[in-house]
């Protein structure tokens, strides 16, 4: 099976069966989408939550707001409907201390799930916060999202 990896404020959208995995999420969010009928599956790493407040915009996919809605289009594109889309998300967490107005794991998780749900894209599950980072494996032919963490071991979302 082709496992692809996703990069920092990166998208990968395939037709499986496929693994997409994006390493090393601590403050950033993976959001695993699929469409089961269609058989496409996506996996975006984001680092920040909305490209409104960016100095650089030059990469939409970096950003929770545009990153959601550019890879919903592109999944349209690719023949998913919008009612059969759904996703899960993981990371978010908050890896060093700045005090409460600093979170930014915490508005990542915020600005991904207003998104998805004003996108009316419903999460299944959801492994966020803490202060620990995270790797993913989206398998996309079964939606298993697999979230692995050196302090946590693995968990099957």
């Amino acid at each position: 099976m082709e496992k692809l990896i996703v990069g920092i404020a990166d998208l990968v959208i395939v037709h499986n069966p496929a693994v997409l995995i994006t390493i090393g999420l601590g403050s950033c969010v993976g959001i695993s989408l699929r469409d089961p009928v269609a058989r496409v599956g996506a996996l975006a790493h984001i680092v920040l939550p909305s490209i409104k407040e960016a100095k650089n915009k030059d990469n939409p996919f970096k950003f929770a707001d545009s990153g959601v809605e550019m890879a919903i289009q592109k999944m349209l594109e690719k023949g998913c409907l919008r009612s059969r889309i759904e996703s899960k998300i993981a990371g978010g967490a908050s890896m060093f201390s700045f005090g409460d107005n600093m979170n930014i794991g915490e508005k990542n998780v915020e600005a991904v799930t207003r998104k998805l749900t004003e996108m009316k894209i419903p999460i299944l599950a959801s492994d966020t916060g803490g202060n620990y980072g995270r790797t993913i494996e989206y398998h996309v032919e079964t939606g298993l999202l697999v979230v692995k963490s050196a302090f946590r071991g693995v968990k099957e979302l």
